[in-house]
């Protein structure tokens, strides 16, 4: 841990401490007394300083939402997904999508590298799916990332539906042989994600032969929705794949009628030793604290439907247009602003785990971690995980952003590419936005530029650059 992430620990030792005298007279009370204010004299400071930055916050928004930069980061995403499309793991398209992301950044005038790591490699194949009994009916389906397959004549069989795992634990004893069909209702994707994410490995224990997961959405025209799923160890390893809502609602129905539902399903999935990758990096180099970090960025991985533009397109293309607005108006932060698109972070994170084992050698370095990673539609509150005065300090940065009237600090960043940073005590950002619609398109087909807004992306890219800039120029690093 950091010699900042210290110091919370050690105060309050102190302070209990001090409880335990009867005088209130600890020999370390005054110092710790000191060390508290001083630390809550920087806090101020800081943010004190970060009122200053008012101009400098302006002409990031003017040139991002009404200058020569307007929807520049939409015909970037949209230039970039309608040449390479989607870029799963593994794939050609990836290494093409790398490529291409590196020469553009190179072209624009960042100084680019590229970090070698090594990332899985599943291949969809063919699949289908088709209900024979009680009527013939063709069901759309999505593999899921690290399924096995199916014997080449496929497996049909009696189907058995049940709405949640312990209605499965339930019913094990009807299970054996059979297909069961998940049709959990849609709470929230935290939770529900769980049945995609299980499903498999659950219908497994009581003997089934492969799974069908209502996919995992609040919203359905006869969608697939696909993502990856985990096999617990020791446990077989049957298909599955998701099916869509209306379909699990149907068999559902039928189910309650008492009829007896037979399915055939084919899938030609399959593991292939894992690939080399990148994750590609682009800087401004700090002027005076170039050791120093300040960290942005999305996964350019997608899965292996739709375009990716939402999912994540959009927060690696902002990540690199922040870059882009704060170099276009001749601007050098005391600190590097970093940019990093992530590969592989579909499949759990791989090529961030991988930057993290390389980097955390240098964690006190690292300032600021942030990601963008649940769309970017219209911004709404900048996240963050932090100290409590590292928490005051963002909270004057984010009223630089009363021009795009987005200045609510919210709890909690998140990201799966950031999160062992901030488990390890580094400041963490990310951006919400206006996201009620994200899991209608989230891995499936629907995934395309019509979901993006030029807008939108314009608003988003310069808070993501207001915020970057300012947490990189001021004085002294975010407390910790």
């Amino acid at each position: 841990m950091a010699q900042g992430g210290r110091l919370p620990i050690l105060l309050s030792f102190l302070f209990f401490s001090m409880l335990s005298s009867p005088c209130g007279c600890h020999p370390h009370s005054t110092w710790a007394r000191a060390a508290f204010n001083d630390t809550t004299r920087k806090a101020s400071d800081m943010a004190a300083e970060v009122a200053g930055y008012g101009d400098v916050a302006k002409q990031i928004i003017d040139l991002a939402v009404f200058g020569a930069a307007k929807h520049r980061s939409y015909r970037r995403l949209a230039d970039f997904t309608d040449t390479i499309g989607n870029r799963v793991s593994g794939s050609l398209n990836l290494e093409m999508a790398i490529k291409y992301m590196s020469n553009a950044m190179i072209q624009d005038g960042l100084d680019v590298h590229l970090e070698p790591v090594k990332i899985p490699h599943w291949v969809r194949g063919k699949e289908s799916a088709e209900m024979t009994v009680p009527r013939a009916k063709s069901l759309a389906i999505l593999g899921l990332g690290s399924s096995v397959g199916t014997p080449p004549e496929g497996i049909e069989s009696e189907v058995l539906v049940v709405q949640s795992f312990e209605e499965l634990k339930r019913r094990a004893s009807e299970a054996a042989g059979k297909i069961v069909v998940f049709n959990q209702p849609f709470v929230s994707y935290g939770e529900t994600v769980a049945y995609r994410a299980f499903g498999a490995s659950e219908a497994a224990k009581v003997g089934a032969v492969a799974s069908l997961i209502r996919s995992i959405t609040p919203f359905s025209i006869n969608s697939p929705h696909t993502g990856w799923q985990d096999y617990q160890d020791g446990v077989k390893r049957i298909p599955t794949a998701c099916i869509t809502v209306e379909d699990a609602e149907l068999m559902w129905r039928m189910a309650q009628r008492g009829q007896q539902i037979v399915v055939r399903l084919t899938m030609a999935a399959k593991t292939l030793p894992v690939a080399d990758s990148f994750n590609t990096v682009a800087e401004i180099r700090g002027w005076q604290h170039p050791e120093q970090i300040v960290l942005l960025s999305g996964h350019l991985d997608s899965w292996d439907v739709g375009q990716g533009a939402m999912d994540d397109g959009g927060g690696a293309m902002i990540s690199w247009e922040a870059l882009s607005l704060i170099k276009d108006l001749g601007l050098r932060p005391r600190r590097t602003l970093r940019t990093v698109l992530w590969t592989a972070e579909e499949q759990g994170g791989v090529g961030a785990q991988q930057y993290y084992n390389l980097h955390k050698v240098n964690m006190s370095n690292y300032d600021l971690v942030m990601e963008s990673d649940l769309g970017t539609f219209s911004p709404m509150a900048l996240q963050f995980t932090g100290s409590d005065a590292a928490r005051k300090v963002m909270e004057e940065v984010v009223k630089l952003l009363a021009p795009i009237n987005t200045t609510k600090l919210e709890i909690h960043g998140e990201g799966t590419d950031i999160s062992p940073w901030m488990q390890a005590g580094v400041p963490g950002a990310s951006l919400h936005v206006a996201d009620s619609r994200y899991f209608w398109f989230h891995h499936s087909e629907g995934d395309t530029m019509d979901v993006q807004d030029p807008q939108d992306m314009d608003l988003c890219s310069a808070l993501w650059a207001v915020v970057a800039y300012v947490v990189a120029d001021l004085q002294d690093m975010l407390p910790r």
